[in-house]
């Protein structure tokens, strides 16, 4: 499949108004370029919100079934063009196949989501308080959005946010990231060939520049970002002082909660696939295990058994289990955690080190294994995204939970246990966005919410009914067909 390395704007392929470009390559193998994009600047992004506004009105009266049945032909294409885009995906941003696989699947289940929800856009209609009157509300788009995801699911996330948005009747501006930018490309070009028209989704491609052009233009009306806590919050920042509708995923710091009473074959399974699965690089990864001291040392060998089989290799190379870090500037990061939990004086079990080998030219990175850590300590308190998984060990489930809920994030948790109370207690007692039980941290399907609690998010949801709340507004409409003018009640309030 051909690569393009270019801004969409208005139906048209384009370069930076500035020509400069920046270099895509592969975490696997850095000397293997996937291609240039462009390095966008307030120019281009100004081109693209113009082409936006432009649609919004043919867009947005359209007939919403009309949208649903481009979105689900967007589906149809890429299913077929899954393995290709995995493929790419798996190239540029180093995970698995078998896992970039799961990511276009993802893409392709909220797009058939999405377009059924097209005949399913509803609104309210209630009783009035006067006779022959009718009293609704419905649903309208919220205008041009801005939508700017992070390199890990650079089709997964996209499509949570551009898909909903679309089937709402809004157009959009969308700013894949740097390090990834092919893979959303590939999704884009899905929907441009189900017949999106002209101007409704255009791409800008750059770094920060681009983004902060984006969420700046007075066009856009609402921006939704996945990415870094120290990025969104400077995004919120932004949108309060422009009073713009913004939807923030910004990170975690998940807890597995393993009770005396759990299946530890089970428990392994979901810890190890939660923790290293993705070389860690989730927001919803599995980085505190808090265990139970009665089954505590049994599961750690377990834990340290099972992650030393793991093969760290390209992601395109049959057999991988883990690949490769998305930049040397993420190796970088994680080691300085490890070196951060070694001086604080946790234990280190195992790896902690960039793997090396024959084989292994990028940015590969051990899978790790922390024990004896403290709530207190920094590996425990913050977002790591690398193959490193701490291990609290606590005496109870009153004491598991309060661990759990000891950190500034709050988006994804799980407990493993046979007892069905425990289970639904954690339901309740976890602050977090998603708790799973006897189910690692990670996972998300298509019609159901998603995000986070604290400095995870700002409220809003992706996925399911939620993101049709934050990418429509509602308007309250009144239908008088009494033929006079009808009063409130003295009693009532009148605004």
């Amino acid at each position: 499949m051909a690569i393009r390395s270019q801004n969409y704007i208005d139906g048209a392929w384009h370069d930076a108004a500035s020509g400069n470009t920046i270099e895509v390559t592969n975490p696997a193998a850095p000397s293997d370029t996937l291609g240039h994009v462009p390095d966008s600047a307030a120019e281009d992004v100004d081109s693209a919100v113009t082409a936006a506004r432009t649609a919004f009105d043919d867009w947005s009266q359209s007939p919403a079934p009309d949208r649903g049945k481009i979105l689900r032909e967007a589906g149809d294409l890429l299913s077929e063009r899954k393995e290709e885009i995995a493929r790419t995906m798996t190239r540029e941003m180093g995970k698995p196949f078998f896992e970039t696989k799961g990511d276009v699947q993802e893409a392709i289940d909220t797009a058939y989501y999405t377009a059924s929800e097209t005949r399913r856009l509803f609104g309210r209609t209630v009783p009035s308080e006067l006779p022959n009157k009718m009293n609704m509300s419905i649903r309208r788009p919220v205008g041009v959005c801005g939508i700017i995801t992070a390199w890990n699911f650079p089709v997964a996330v996209p499509s949570w946010k551009i898909l909903p948005a679309l089937a709402a009747g809004n157009t959009i501006v969308f700013k894949p990231s740097e390090e990834a930018p092919h893979s959303g490309l590939l999704f884009v070009e899905a929907l441009l060939d189900a017949g999106l028209p002209d101007g409704v989704l255009n791409v800008v491609h750059g770094a920060g520049d681009a983004g902060a052009a984006l969420v700046e233009h007075p066009e856009i009306d609402a921006v939704g970002f996945t990415g870094s806590y120290e990025v969104g919050t400077s995004i919120a920042e932004t949108c309060g002082r422009l009073n713009k509708r913004v939807s923030l995923e910004m990170g975690g710091k998940n807890p597995m909660i393993v009770l005396d009473d759990a299946d530890l074959d089970l428990a392994l399974e979901g810890v190890i696939w939660g923790a290293y699965g993705t070389t860690g690089q989730r927001c919803t990864a599995t980085s505190r295990l808090i265990c139970h001291e009665s089954v505590h040392d049994e599961f750690v060998e377990m834990i340290e058994a099972e992650a030393s089989t793991l093969t760290l290799g390209d992601g395109n190379d049959d057999g991988t289990d883990v690949g490769p870090l998305i930049n040397d500037a993420a190796l970088q990061k994680v080691s300085s955690y490890v070196d951060i939990g070694q001086q604080e004086g946790a234990t280190l079990r195992m790896g902690g080190a960039p793997a090396s080998g024959a084989e292994l030219e990028g940015h590969f990175f051990e899978p790790t294994l922390f024990t004896d850590v403290t709530p207190d300590m920094r590996i425990a308190q913050e977002e790591i995204f690398g193959p490193v998984l701490s291990v609290l060990k606590v005496e109870s489930y009153e004491e598991a939970v309060d661990v759990a809920n000891d950190t500034r994030f709050g988006l994804s948790s799980s407990i493993y246990t046979e007892d069905v109370k425990y289970g639904f207690r954690a339901m309740r007692d976890l602050d977090a966005g998603i708790t799973y039980v006897n189910g690692p941290t990670i996972g998300a399907e298509a019609h159901m919410p998603f995000g986070g609690v604290k400095d995870t998010g700002n409220g809003h949801r992706d996925g399911g009914w939620a993101a049709f709340e934050f990418f429509t507004e509602t308007k309250t409409v009144y239908v008088d067909f009494s033929g006079q003018l009808q009063k409130a009640q003295m009693d009532s309030v009148e605004e």
